[in-house]
């Protein structure tokens, strides 16, 4: 068996991060805060709770960080046992990609982001998170 040779190797560049432009941060904000008050929060909130071993959901909200702009959810625990009384996730990310294209991710159970859709426009992105099934607060 042939003993496989070491050597030096420069590793491959990264990718280039493209920076949002504050018109665009602006109009994905205000797009998503529109999606968030008409259908995700109707939807998915509920006013009572009827075990006390679960989490409650109390609030939806979004908020740019860096590149990345995130959907979150806030919950409140009712278990006495709870550690914390207030748990937030994030449930679905946006990565801006340039021309106005945005990379949609969801995190999965593993705490790791996974990309299932590229270079989507925000109200592909929005009808993406308001329809599939990964997208769930």
């Amino acid at each position: 068996m042939k003993k496989r040779q070491k050597g030096w190797f420069f590793p491959p560049p990264k990718p280039l991060k493209h920076k949002a432009p504050e018109k665009v941060k602006i109009e994905v904000e205000m797009k998503a805060t529109e999606l968030v008050d008409s259908f995700l929060k109707p939807n998915y909130i509920k006013t009572t709770s009827t075990d006390e071993l679960y989490k409650d959901l109390l609030d939806i909200y979004v908020r740019w960080y860096q590149n990345y702009f995130y959907f979150y959810s806030k919950y409140r625990c009712l278990n006495p046992n709870s550690i914390e009384p207030f748990l937030e996730t994030k449930f679905a990310r946006l990565e801006y990609a340039g021309n106005d294209r945005f990379n949609l991710s969801y995190m999965r159970h593993t705490g790791q982001w996974l990309e299932i859709y590229t270079g989507l426009s925000v109200e592909e992105c929005l009808a993406a998170v308001k329809g599939d099934p990964h997208f769930l607060p």
